[in-house]
């Protein structure tokens, strides 16, 4: 049975092995940790019996007005776990927890000293889109990403070391009623051009 919690401090010495694969970033500590310490309810793992991580998801809040909404930095499952719709149910999470926040959220995250990312947004603080970014070359998580509904908003070139194009990749959330989060850019970015990192 699959265990899906929020991610703590141990897990960060237990989860290098769902990060081998080469398609997942991987991050100095210190990264991890501010997720973990700045948007706690957007960092999740999955466990399998015997408390082995099958996979995890590492998301944030950002934006301001109309842009405001949930990231997807990270979603990765071990090779063993995959094909059993772990991502998904991953994402699904981060999703609901983009669409569902409410004035409760809030004070919990004035409460951990996040008024930067929150106090713009009082009171409609429901997002309106989830992002994440995906390189040009992986085609798998393209499709799958398609299948949950997520559409390609724009290109960015080199944005992955420089080198590989990365694909900024949108799904509207009920608060965006007319879609006009993911209508389509018709025309490639670069990097220094992102609004957020």
């Amino acid at each position: 049975m699959t265990t899906i919690r929020r991610f703590c401090c141990n897990d960060l010495l237990r989860f290098a092995s769902v990060n081998l694969d080469h398609l997942t970033e991987t991050f100095n500590m210190s990264f991890y940790m501010t997720y973990l310490a700045r948007w706690p309810d957007y960092f999740h793992v999955a466990e399998a019996p015997g408390n082995r991580i099958m996979g995890y998801i590492m998301g944030k809040v950002e934006g301001q007005g109309e842009s405001w909404h949930g990231h997807v930095t990270a979603v990765t499952v071990a090779p063993e776990y995959r094909r059993q719709q772990l991502a998904k149910k991953l994402m699904n999470l981060l999703e609901d927890i983009s669409d569902k926040m409410d004035s409760a959220w809030l004070v919990y995250a004035m409460d951990m000293m996040v008024l930067d990312y929150c106090t713009i947004n009082l009171p409609s603080d429901k997002a309106y889109f989830v992002d994440l970014f995906v390189r040009a070359s992986n085609t798998p998580a393209i499709k799958m990403y398609e299948k949950l509904e997520y559409v390609i908003y724009r290109r960015v070139l080199r944005y992955y070391s420089g080198e590989e194009d990365g694909l900024d990749m949108r799904k509207a959330l009920s608060r965006d009623v007319e879609k006009k989060s993911i209508i389509p850019l018709k025309r490639p970015v670069t990097p220094d051009e992102l609004e957020y990192d």
